[in-house]
Parts: structure tokens; C-alpha cells; sequence
């Protein structure tokens, strides 16, 4: 999305944020990020320290998330959706948003399938496995 330049890529939502929070025109992956920083109020402070966002780790042992990866998963289901790729990513999003009445509790749902899908095929050295991945959210309706 934006290279793999950390900062870089930090930078772009920093920036997408205080230019949503100052009223001012966005591209639109910027509106979109600033849509989804709006959707997470617990990370509001976090965004609006600049200094803290560019410079921070995030370890499994600090035990909080990573809000760039997290955002970030969200912005990869939503293209997901918008593509329908892999086929039937749609209406499963569509039908777990109704059940939860809410698409981002029902995008946290999916990311848990994203994650364990990516993990293994970092893990194996491949591709990820799209089949595994809608059978994974399949199990997500009732």
C-alpha cells in the first residue's frame, strides 16, 4: 500500500488524521484511513501525538495492539469487499455486519481469519490460501 517504509507509512496516517481533524481536502486512501482512525476512538490520543506514533514499538510482550496493523487489516477487508475477491467476501461482510449490527465489529471478526491465513502462508513460504480463508469466515455465520 505504502512501500515498506515504516515511517513512511506511519506518516501517511498521522498525516490523514490531522488533516481530517483540521478540516482539510484528503485524497481518498487519506479519507479512508481518517475513516477508520474515527471508527477507533481508543486510538484518538495515540494519533493526535505525532512524536509517539512515528517512534513507538510494538511487541507482542507490550500486550497492546499495533494500530497500524490493525487499521491496516481493516483497510485490506474493505477492499476485499469492494473487489469481492476472493468471490463471496461480499455477502459474507454483508451478512456478519447485519448479524452484528455493525461492520467494523464484524470486520474484527474476519481479521481473525486474515491473521491466521497470513501467518501461514508466511509461514510456509506461499501465497495465501484464499479457500482456507472463505472457509474461515464461512464458520463466522451461523
Amino acid at each position: 500500500m505504502f512501500g515498506n517504509d515504516r515511517q513512511q507509512m506511519r506518516r501517511v496516517f498521522v498525516e490523514a488524521w490531522r488533516k481530517a481533524r483540521e478540516g482539510q481536502p484528503m485524497q481518498p486512501v487519506e479519507a479512508q484511513i481518517a475513516e477508520l482512525i474515527r471508527e477507533h476512538p481508543e486510538y484518538h490520543d495515540f494519533f493526535n501525538d505525532p512524536a509517539i506514533v512515528l517512534e513507538r514499538e510494538f511487541t507482542p510482550e507490550d500486550g497492546q495492539t499495533n494500530p497500524f496493523l490493525h487499521l491496516g487489516m481493516h483497510m485490506g477487508i474493505r477492499e476485499q469487499v469492494a473487489t469481492n475477491r476472493p468471490p463471496g467476501i461480499a455477502d459474507i461482510h454483508r451478512r456478519l455486519s447485519q448479524r452484528k449490527g455493525d461492520h467494523v465489529e464484524a470486520e474484527h471478526e474476519m481479521m481473525e481469519c486474515l491473521g491466521r491465513v497470513m501467518w501461514e502462508a508466511q509461514r510456509a513460504g506461499r501465497p495465501p490460501d484464499e479457500e482456507a480463508y472463505l472457509e474461515c469466515l464461512q464458520r463466522l455465520l451461523p
